[in-house]
């Protein structure tokens, strides 16, 4: 697997969002333990918007104005950090992309690394923060380890791997953002609701990709 056309690029955001959705009660309990505990509800309601907007946009020829409206529905629904923050994943390196009816593995490296470096720019978080970034940077370095490979479902399947394993990382992590900051080693032992979620956004791309 090479590349994807424009229709199973959206019909993987899709999957994306059905993931997410799905995964409300996992993401609620997450970040219910050192965090507001609303971060499930907000992804969810993203994640339905975003799938509204996927689903009008059948026709079309440009992967990157999926990936760039996708963001949009996501920060228009869901307010707040996490909106701001996960839209900018996805649209952070679609914006100004020449226009594409195909999506490579070294295009959606590109386009990850492009959200990584928005999102680290606007929220300032770096690794070993217990933020998205411990789960998002690893899965980035190890897509342009294997992007030159060609074979996005190799690329994907490591990059999920490496995703999960920073995640797991995070449960080690004071937290210096957010609720769980003034937990201070109370937050020791679990996981970031961000990093969770950016897991299952690599988890679903991977899924999605190996079924293809």
């Amino acid at each position: 697997m090479e590349q994807l056309n424009y229709s199973q690029v959206r019909e993987m955001l899709l999957y994306i969002a059905e993931q997410i959705i799905a995964s409300k009660p996992l993401l609620t309990q997450v970040d219910s333990q050192i965090g507001d505990g609303d971060h499930g509800i907000g992804m969810e309601r993203g994640m339905k918007k975003a799938a509204e907007k996927l689903r009008s946009m059948e026709e079309g020829s440009d992967v990157y104005t999926l990936f760039q409206e996708m963001g949009k529905s996501m920060l228009m629904s869901m307010g707040g950090a996490s909106g701001v923050i996960f839209s900018t994943l996805f649209t952070g390196g679609a914006a100004g992309k020449p226009a594409s009816a195909v999506l490579d593995s070294q295009g959606l490296c590109e386009l990850m690394e492009g959200g990584l470096q928005k999102i680290k720019e606007r929220g300032r978080a770096q690794a070993g923060d217990k933020t998205m970034v411990d789960a998002l940077e690893p899965a980035v370095a190890c897509m342009k380890a294997c992007a030159g490979s060609g074979n996005l479902r190799l690329m994907l399947d490591q990059a999920a791997q490496a995703a999960r394993e920073g995640m797991e990382a995070t449960k080690n992590y004071q937290a210096k953002y957010g609720r769980a900051k003034s937990l201070m080693e109370r937050a020791l032992g679990h996981q970031d609701a961000g990093a969770t979620s950016t897991w299952i956004i690599f988890r679903s791309m991977a899924e999605y990709v190996q079924r293809l």
